[in-house]
C-alpha cells in the first residue's frame, strides 16, 4: 500500500524523471510558482496538525519551525510572482500534490502519541528528500525567471536543514520505541 509520504515523493520525484509523468513538460515560471506553494502548503498543514497533536516537544518544535519556513518562502514567493505580473498556474502535479497532502492529513488524523510523531516525521524525510530532488532536478534548472531561480536557489539550504533535523528525530523516535 502506497503511504501521503510515497505518493508525494513519487509527484515531486515525477517532476524530475523528465516528460510523461504527472507533467508532460517542462513547467513553466507560473506552474513552478503553483508547485512551490502547494508542496509549501502541504508542509504548512501538517506542521500546524503536528504543532497541535504531537506530545513530544522536539517534534511540536520542527513542526513549528516547519510551518514559519514553509510560510516565509510562500510569501516570498507571492512577493515574487506580483513583481513579476505571473499568475500561479495550476497543474496535474500541484492538484496532485494537494490531494496527497490532504490524504496525509487524513492519516495522521487517525494518529495518536509515538505513532503520530513517528508517521509525522518518517513523512517528512521523505518529503524533504523529494523536494530537493525536485529543486535540483527540474524546478531551479527549468526556472526561466533569474529572480525565481534565484529564489529556488536562495531557500534550498532551508530544505537540507529541514531534512537533518528531520532526520535526527526519526532516529530518536526509534530509538523511544513505541
Amino acid at each position: 500500500m502506497k503511504t501521503p509520504a510515497t505518493c508525494i515523493a513519487a509527484i515531486l520525484l515525477g517532476l524530475s524523471a523528465g516528460p510523461g509523468w504527472a507533467q508532460k513538460a517542462a513547467p513553466t515560471d507560473a506552474q513552478i510558482a503553483a508547485i512551490v506553494a502547494t508542496a509549501n502548503q502541504v508542509d504548512i498543514d501538517a506542521g500546524k496538525l503536528a504543532e497541535s497533536r504531537s506530545k513530544s516537544k522536539d517534534v511540536r518544535d520542527f513542526a513549528q519551525l516547519m510551518v514559519t519556513d514553509q510560510t516565509g518562502v510562500n510569501k516570498a514567493t507571492d512577493n515574487l510572482v506580483t513583481r513579476l505580473h505571473v499568475t500561479p498556474e495550476l497543474t496535474p502535479t500541484s492538484l496532485t500534490l494537494q490531494k496527497s497532502g490532504d490524504q496525509n492529513l487524513a492519516t495522521l488524523k487517525k494518529l495518536d502519541g509515538h505513532a503520530f510523531d513517528k508517521a509525522y516525521v518518517d513523512h517528512e524525510v521523505v518529503y524533504n528528500e523529494s523536494v530537493l530532488k525536485a529543486l535540483d532536478k527540474t524546478l531551479i534548472p527549468d526556472a526561466k525567471s533569474p529572480e525565481l531561480k534565484a529564489l529556488l536557489v536562495k531557500v534550498r539550504p532551508a530544505f537540507e536543514a529541514h531534512l537533518e533535523r528531520a532526520r535526527k528525530l526519526q532516529a530518536d523516535l526509534s530509538g523511544s520505541g513505541a
